[in-house]
């Protein structure tokens, strides 16, 4: 498992994969490649994988910052060059999706195909009051509050059902998962900041965009919005809240591995 220190100094942890085409997984807020376990299983036997930290969360680093999306892309394509890929596929889920898009903006010839899931092209009225609030119970000291809110807006009632136990657990560690809270916050403020909508239909890469109708985090019409901006894009509507590719892994890799190879 690779730490990588990047060119601003900042280790960032990732984890490879299998073998075949290399086609890098970068996960949402919560910044931890393990995220992509229940995908990475069902599509390690075909591709090689590079399951990418984001720096502040996971197992990289936590400096102080400051924090954007165009430096964790830069991350990206530093642990990409410490790979030997000249080039690879790109799958981002929620904050992920938000790195897929500048990659495909900024460093299009390291881009192949890109999967932007769960994403949004810039943030609107309802992204601004939801996240606002976010990082006010960040910002209060309220680390478990936030979690447990987190588990609400991210996965639908079958899976909490089933899977309570873990949840509570999850809400027990969430004041050591996030610390320091100030850098939680930190990196939901570059959310807020990101905004490429306007840049989208310069996008080459053929995209697959992938959303779920029933998540209340990142409602699907900004999925919606994001395959109308870029010409030629596939848009796929799946279920399960927020973190459907945790929640409906098969269906969610048997999209991604059917787009990937064709």
């Amino acid at each position: 498992m690779p730490l990588l220190t990047t060119s601003d100094g900042c280790r960032v942890h990732y984890e490879v994969r299998g073998s075949g085409a290399p086609v890098v997984l970068i996960p949402g807020l919560g910044g931890d490649g393990r995220f992509w376990e229940p995908v990475a299983e069902r599509l390690e036997d075909r591709f090689r994988l590079i399951l990418a930290d984001h720096r502040g969360a996971g197992r990289s680093d936590r400096q102080d910052g400051p924090y954007t999306i165009e430096r964790i892309a830069r991350d990206v394509v530093e642990i990409m060059d410490a790979e030997g890929c000249t080039t690879a596929h790109l799958v981002g889920h929620s904050t992920g999706g938000t790195v897929v898009q500048t990659l495909a903006l900024e460093a299009a010839e390291r881009v192949g195909r890109i999967v932007v899931s769960g994403s949004w092209p810039g943030p609107d009225a309802r992204f601004r009051a939801l996240f606002t609030a976010r990082l006010a119970l960040l910002e209060a000291n309220q680390p478990a509050i936030y979690q447990a809110f987190t588990h609400v807006l991210g996965y639908d009632a079958d899976w909490i059902a089933a899977h309570e136990a873990e949840l509570d657990a999850a809400i027990g560690r969430a004041g050591e998962v996030l610390a320091p809270l100030a850098v939680a916050a930190a990196r939901i403020r570059m959310l807020l900041a990101y905004d490429r909508a306007a840049d989208l239909d310069r996008i080459a890469a053929p995209t697959l965009v992938i959303g779920a109708r029933d998540d209340e985090m990142i409602l699907f019409e900004q999925s919606e919005r994001i395959a109308r901006a870029i010409a030629g894009a596939e848009l796929v509507a799946l279920d399960g809240g927020h973190f459907y590719p945790r929640t409906r892994a098969e269906l969610f890799a048997r999209h991604v591995d059917d787009f990937l190879t064709r």
